[in-house]
């Protein structure tokens, strides 16, 4: 094998690995990332409940149908052991999570729940939209106290 041709498989094999070097936790990035398209879609409404923009029903219904279905996605991959705060840095997931799953998950299923709620009333008006929107920011209110860390 020529110099050329060891140097270029050794460039590749370094090349082929640096994402997995780079991201050691790709579950906390995924789950990070998901959590954002939450927040993006949800302040949208959040927007329009506050008076902040107008309501636009078209726009409002398609937050509210991206966030329900983001709350069906399969998270279970997203939440490996060993990716809490105590663990690693750059989360804010307590290790509390995995110490009592049963109810982080049934805090999830009422996540899920309201997020189907506001789907149906969304497109109905402000004031419909209002409703459903206090709930859903109420479940993730419940799962932050209990289950993020504050920012270190």
């Amino acid at each position: 094998m020529t110099f050329r041709k060891t140097l270029g498989t050794i460039a590749l094999g370094v090349a082929l690995a640096l994402p997995a070097l780079a991201d050691e936790n790709p579950a906390i990035e995924q789950r990070q990332g998901q959590f954002k398209l939450y927040v993006h879609n949800f302040g949208l409404m959040g927007g329009m409940v506050q008076g902040r923009m107008d309501y636009d029903a078209d726009m409002a219904q398609t937050a509210a149908d991206n966030l329900f279905h983001l709350t069906r996605h399969d998270q279970s991959r997203l939440w490996p052991e060993g990716t809490d705060s105590m663990s690693v840095d750059g989360t804010r997931a307590s290790p509390e999570i995995w110490d009592n799953l049963d109810d982080f998950v049934m805090k999830f299923t009422a996540l899920q729940d309201a997020a189907a709620n506001l789907q149906d009333v969304t497109g109905d008006g402000l004031d419909e939209m209002r409703a459903g929107f206090g709930p859903v920011g109420q479940a993730c209110q419940a799962c932050h106290e209990d289950y993020r860390d504050e920012a270190s």
